[in-house]
């Protein structure tokens, strides 16, 4: 008589193939890396002034903010104003298609403003838009 080796047949059952939930795991990766919105906060709270005309951007991709002291904020990062042009123009090459928001206390000098404004443009973006509140009407 034969003997049977179970041993052989155990070995085969014992393997088993991991490639299949490796790759979905990875697509599930990527998956949920390209749909998550990046949300980019200036890293100050502001007391925005409020306009009739407001209108609701949905997503802005940089935002610079401007406390009531003149502080300028980007990215988390209180940045002086000659610093202004640098660091909007990177995160613009960074991500061409984002938008620029300025958002201003409403006890801010107008000429810390204005000269932010005018560094967001030496930096080639023209349409640099101010955050308000509505009032509701």
């Amino acid at each position: 008589m034969r003997r049977k080796s179970s041993r052989s047949s155990a070995d085969q059952q014992a393997e088993l193939d991991m490639t299949p939930m490796l790759d979905i795991v990875f697509i599930m990766l990527i998956f949920f890396i390209v749909t998550s919105s990046s949300i980019k906060e200036s890293g100050l709270e502001v007391n925005r002034p409020q306009a009739e005309t407001a209108q609701r951007k949905e997503q802005a991709h940089i935002i610079v903010a401007i406390s009531a002291g003149g502080e300028i904020w980007i990215d988390k990062h209180v940045v002086d104003l000659r610093a202004v042009r640098a660091n909007v123009a990177r995160l613009h090459a960074e991500n061409p298609l984002g938008s620029v928001v300025i958002t201003a206390d409403r006890e801010a000098k107008t000429h810390v403003l204005v000269s932010v404004m005018d560094q967001i443009r030496l930096a080639g973006i023209e349409n640099a838009a101010i955050a308000t509140e509505s009032d509701g009407q």
